[in-house]
């Protein structure tokens, strides 16, 4: 927490856009400092991203990957998720995310192909709700990721 508090605002910002790229979260996670702990900082984050217009959430998903598999995935699974990624992309005009940490590897692709099934069902409007919601989970699992790594850096694979 001390190098997060100590870090400038440029400096901390540009080190929050990969935790989450959105302007206006990493600028009110920001200004918001000093943090006495880590509780207290995904409080922040939590509020910020939950005040965040759908254009400040476009802004995120346009930076977002596409949930890794584990890399001894067979051939045929990558398929079909490829395929699940560009029907979803195809209703809903953006990136699939969710957040998958703490999924045991061998868990992944179950829980990835039952929730794109699940989401594809919901109506634009429920999605947005889904996807701010996941973004925001992100957000704070690679914060708290950067802050054990004590990098200044939040990207991580999701």
């Amino acid at each position: 927490m001390e190098h997060f508090n100590a870090a400038s605002a440029q400096e901390l910002e540009q080190a929050l856009l990969t935790c989450l790229h959105s302007h206006p979260w990493s600028r009110r996670v920001a200004e918001h400092r000093p943090y006495p702990d880590l509780a207290s900082l995904l409080a922040a984050s939590d509020e910020a991203a939950y005040d965040l217009a759908w254009s400040d959430l476009t802004e995120a998903l346009a930076a977002e990957p596409l949930p890794a598999l584990p890399p001894d995935t067979y051939a045929a699974a990558h398929t079909a998720l490829s395929a699940a990624y560009a029907a979803y992309e195809a209703r809903f005009g953006h990136v699939f995310v969710i957040c998958l940490d703490g999924l045991a590897p061998d868990e992944v692709l179950d829980h990835l192909l039952e929730a794109i099934r699940s989401r594809l069902t919901n109506d634009p409007e429920e999605e947005r709700a889904v996807v701010a919601d996941e973004l925001r989970h992100l957000a704070k699992e690679r914060l708290i990721d950067a802050l054990l790594r004590g990098a200044g850096n939040c990207a991580s694979n999701h």
